[in-house]
């Protein structure tokens, strides 16, 4: 018996380099992240309703068979937004501590707003 030609992975990398689930613009990192954290193919699919059930499958499939060259992507990924959120704070210091700020902004809204008596 002969078995039919397998499909290839339903991975693509776009015109920007990023690494694509089937025909979507839905990242294989996604895909693998919410795997890594216990999300089933289902979960992950509706999720990310553009996917289809099969390509996650696949999907899922490449990296388990694949696991330590598709963790070493993965990490690389880390680093690189690591190493681009770092230059974004290097260069924007005065929004490090924005959330801070536009807290307790709100807080002193909230309070200044408050009825007397409450």
């Amino acid at each position: 018996m002969q078995l039919p030609l397998m499909d290839t992975i339903p991975i693509r990398e776009d015109e920007g380099g990023a690494l694509r689930v089937g025909n979507t613009r839905v990242v294989l990192e996604l895909v693998l992240r919410a795997y890594q954290d216990g999300a089933t193919v289902e979960e992950i699919v509706e999720s990310y309703d553009a996917l289809s059930l099969a390509d996650v499958h696949s999907v899922i499939g490449y990296y388990l068979h694949h696991r330590a060259e598709m963790d070493e992507l993965l990490e690389d990924y880390e680093r690189k937004a690591e190493e681009i959120r770092k230059r974004i704070e290097a260069a924007q210091p005065e929004l490090k501590d924005l959330r801070q700020r536009l807290l307790a902004r709100r807080a002193a809204m909230e309070n200044a707003n408050a009825s007397p008596g409450n």
